[in-house]
């Protein structure tokens, strides 16, 4: 039971939870940002290049059976047959979608730097204001210092 009560004291620790909810968003995220690539970004450079689909670029490694009737152009097709193919298309279309999630959380962390570094500006501001102000004094303090500096100099011996 000791071993069982550490793991539930594990798990109930706050960054193992944040760190849940962080993988979970984060698969969320991936597949918003492998249908932006597959249905907008992938399409769109497709029609830039003369209507490329990266889908279907590999390259052939094995013989096609004998007896298929597909395409021998339809990646997909000469898979599902169990001809030996390198699918580079998909690896592009993965370094994109890479790409791009790098460039949001880039730009997702610089925006959360500029507000951090803003706001620590301006408590530094803050701070610097309120020791200005605690240095400003009281006139009547002005005025006893005045007076235990008169009485100093009075106590003073002459010599």
């Amino acid at each position: 039971m000791p071993l069982l009560d550490e793991f539930k004291k594990f798990i109930a620790r706050g960054n193992v939870l944040d760190l849940a909810v962080g993988v979970i968003i984060g698969a969320a995220f991936g597949k918003i940002v492998t249908a932006l690539t597959e249905n907008v970004i992938m399409p769109v450079i497709g029609w830039a290049f003369g209507d490329i689909d990266f889908s279907n670029y590999f390259l052939l490694l094995g013989s096609i059976p004998t007896g298929y009737q597909g395409s021998l152009s339809d990646y997909a097709a000469l898979k599902a047959a169990g001809v030996a193919m390198i699918g580079y298309g998909a690896l592009v279309t993965q370094i994109i979608n890479f790409l791009i999630i790098a460039a949001v959380l880039f730009m997702l962390l610089r925006s959360v730097n500029k507000v951090i570094d803003r706001l620590e500006r301006e408590k530094k501001l803050a701070d610097s204001t309120a020791a200005e102000v605690a240095v400003a004094t009281d006139p009547q303090l002005d005025t006893l210092k005045e007076i235990l500096a008169e009485l100093k100099r009075r106590e003073a011996p002459a010599g």
